[in-house]
Order: C-alpha cells, then sequence, then structure tokens
C-alpha cells in the first residue's frame, strides 16, 4: 500500500534536513508520495553540502506534486541557510511548514505528517508564542483532548503533563485529567496500534509511589481513584507503580501503554532503552502526526553527523498509523 507522508523541514539551520535526506535516500525503493514542505533552496544546499543525493520533483503548487515520488514543495522564501545558528528567520520558516502539513492532512492531500525538530527559541523569537509542535498541532486541528506519547516498537510511554516546570507538576495531575489521558490512551492504542483490549500501566508521582502515603499523598488521593474510574470505563488498567522498580524489573514489558507523571519520569528511561530510535507521537488528533524524539542538535548542523535512525522510525511509524487508520475506515 502506497502513502502519501508530508515531512515538515523542521528549522533549517539544525539536521532536520540532513535526516530528511538521509532517510529519504535509503527509501529510493518505495512508491509513496512524499511532501517535503521546505524550499528547493534548503534542499539543493544540504544535498550539496553533505553529498547525499535525492532525485526530486520542485513544485510551487499542490496539484505539481508527482503521485509515487519524492516531492519538495515551496513554503517558503525569506531563507538565510547558516547550519547551528539560531534565527528567527528560521523559526518562522519551520512553523509555515508545520501549518501547511496541517493543511495538507486536514484536507486529506496527506495521509500523516512527520515533523522534523524545530527550535522553541527559534519559533518564539518569530512570533509563535507556543511550548512546542504538540500544542500548537492541538490548537490548529482544533483538539482539545491529547498526548504526548513517546513510541519505540511495543514499548509507548504518555505523559500526564509535559512542558511544565517540575514545581507545577503537582497541582496539574488531578483525577479528572489522569482518568482523560487514560480514555485518550486506550482509545489511541485501540485505533492506531490496533490492539483490541491495551494494558496501561500507571505511575505514582513521588518515589515509591508515595510508600503508603509517607513520601506523598497524590497517589492515595489522585492517582489511584483516577485509575478507578478508568476501570470503571472498562479501560484495563493497573498501578500506580514506582518508576524506577518498574522499569528495573521491565514490566514494560507486560503493558502495551506507560501513562507517566510528568516529562523526565518517562522519558529519561524511554530514551535510554530506545537508543535513538524513539518516535514523538501525538496521540487524540483527528491526523496522524509522528516526529524524531530528538531537537535540532544545532552544535552538529551541516557536519554530516546526525543520525537519522529516529527519524527513519518516525517515517516509518507514520506509515503504519495511517494504514491502521485507514483499515479502521473501511
Amino acid at each position: 500500500m502506497s502513502h502519501r507522508i508530508a515531512i515538515s523541514s523542521g528549522d533549517y539551520n539544525g539536521i532536520g534536513p540532513e535526516v530528511i535526506l538521509k532517510c529519504l535516500n535509503k527509501r529510493k525503493s518505495q512508491n509513496d508520495t512524499v511532501i517535503i514542505l521546505s524550499s528547493q533552496r534548503v534542499i539543493d544546499f544540504y544535498s550539496e553540502l553533505l553529498d547525499i543525493p535525492l532525485p526530486r520533483q520542485n513544485v510551487r503548487t499542490i496539484d505539481e506534486i508527482q503521485p509515487g515520488k519524492v516531492n519538495v514543495l515551496e513554503c517558503y522564501d525569506d531563507i538565510n541557510i547558516e547550519p547551528g545558528k539560531l534565527s528567527q528567520k528560521a523559526g518562522k520558516c519551520a512553523m509555515q511548514a508545520v501549518e501547511k502539513g496541517i493543511e495538507l492532512c486536514n484536507t486529506g492531500l496527506a495521509d500523516a505528517l512527520v515533523t522534523a525538530p524545530i527550535s522553541k527559541e527559534a519559533v518564539n523569537l518569530a512570533g509563535y508564542h507556543i511550548p512546542g509542535h504538540t500544542e500548537f498541532l492541538a490548537e490548529h486541528t482544533h483538539t482539545d483532548d491529547f498526548m504526548m506519547m513517546l513510541v519505540n516498537d511495543n514499548l509507548r510511554v504518555g505523559l500526564a503533563s509535559v512542558h511544565i516546570p517540575i514545581a507545577d507538576v503537582p497541582q496539574n495531575i488531578t483525577e479528572d485529567s489522569i482518568t482523560r489521558y487514560l480514555r485518550i490512551m486506550n482509545s489511541s492504542l485501540q485505533r492506531d496500534f490496533n490492539i483490541a483490549r491495551p494494558r496501561i500501566a500507571v505511575f505514582g508521582l513521588n518515589p515509591h509511589a508515595g510508600d503508603g502515603g509517607i513520601i506523598g499523598k497524590e497517589e492515595q488521593d489522585i492517582i489511584s481513584p483516577a485509575i478507578q474510574k478508568a476501570q470503571e470505563l472498562s479501560i484495563n488498567v493497573s498501578g500506580p507503580y514506582a518508576a524506577d522498580g518498574f522499569f528495573g524489573n521491565k514490566k514494560y514489558e507486560e503493558c502495551d501503554g506507560i501513562l507517566a507523571m510528568y516529562h523526565d519520569q518517562g522519558l529519561v528511561p524511554f530514551k535510554a532503552l530506545s537508543f535513538g530510535a524513539g518516535v514523538n507521537f501525538t496521540a487524540g488528533l483527528p491526523i496522524v502526526r509522528t516526529s524524531p524524539d530528538h531537537g535540532t542538535a544545532f552544535d552538529i548542523a551541516g557536519k554530516g553527523k546526525a543520525n537519522p535512525s529516529s527519524f527513519e522510525q518516525a517515517f516509518s511509524l507514520a506509515r503504519q498509523l495511517s494504514a491502521n487508520r485507514k483499515q479502521k475506515a473501511q
């Protein structure tokens, strides 16, 4: 089955163009319609600089896109390519590419969107006051119920709080919010990953999951009641578990999804286990969106050192999830 995959270029001064080129250069035999949302100048610059040839069609309108080919759709022209440099122009262009990708998916012209890394600092300099891709995608697809999920094969970690200071985590996790995230995760595992009855584990907030209330009451007052409420909704969920023991004892191998309470609680062990091949997936959106689980890596931009593994996995997962959704819709 062929797919129509849109790829937003990310910050063109980062490693986004490099990992895109490396990924697509390895997929020459595929018959997908790939739409790189960027500029011909950006792709040409990095293709020549890094000696990564990529046969492609350079187009300016949607109507010119060639099925079964790699296409570069012009999304911006006010550029100044300086690998490794933080730039307001690059931040603006990165978000223009994301906006075009959302448009293509919303109108059915693309089956999925793979987003190359952006610099939050650069996009904020450009006037996009957002904490990250996830929240921007939710806003522009009119989605209230969404969550950030990291995926590597059968390891899937969702977050009950994302880009907020650690000091703000306790007041941002509530019984209702945890129950809502469990509903989103359960629905996504069924719809996107074709798991009929997902097994979901929930972490506690405190060390040792509160130790019976000795090291904090959130497990007793908030997390356990949310788990019970989710169970009453026929969600197959258990916990709260102490995160360190859960990963240390490889309990993650026994479940289909994990809900962590805050960013580093879930992402530190995930990235340690994923060996650079993890994928950021936004669950709950009406469109399929994936992204590599790394940033712009300005320090190695333009040097040919970027590892494309995570981007390759993001591309493959986008194909898989769009195929699963198509199958469900039939």
